[in-house]
């Protein structure tokens, strides 16, 4: 079972900063956040550095209960844990002002990276 403190200690321990660019649709705005959802899945999962697809799917299986849609909220659900929605924030200008995930137990926001 996963939870943020072990998602925090993936991304810490990352040497790998990027996040993936992914377009899936014509959708800019799904497709703007869907990166950071993935990274963000992976975190909690364990799997960011993993390169076997299947090792990763059997994984994301066994950590989350729900993975979400594109459409309704939230991105995904821990196994008797949390429900985890990833926001990508950015100012009008569209420089990066933060990066967030809301952590709906608490409603925690947690800045990701400076």
């Amino acid at each position: 079972m996963s939870n943020l403190i072990k998602a925090i200690i993936n991304i810490t321990n990352n040497t790998q900063l990027g996040i993936e660019h992914i377009t899936n649709g014509n959708n800019r705005a799904t497709n703007m956040g869907e990166g950071l959802e993935t990274y963000i899945k992976n975190a909690f999962a364990d799997t960011i550095n993993e390169t076997d697809e299947q090792i990763k799917l059997e994984k994301i299986s066994k950590t989350f209960s729900y993975t979400g849609n594109k459409t309704n909220p939230p991105d995904m659900m821990l196994w008797n844990g949390d429900a985890i929605e990833v926001k990508k924030i950015e100012s009008a200008n569209t420089s990066l002002q933060l990066k967030c995930i809301t952590i709906f137990t608490n409603t925690i926001k947690m800045p990701l990276f400076n």
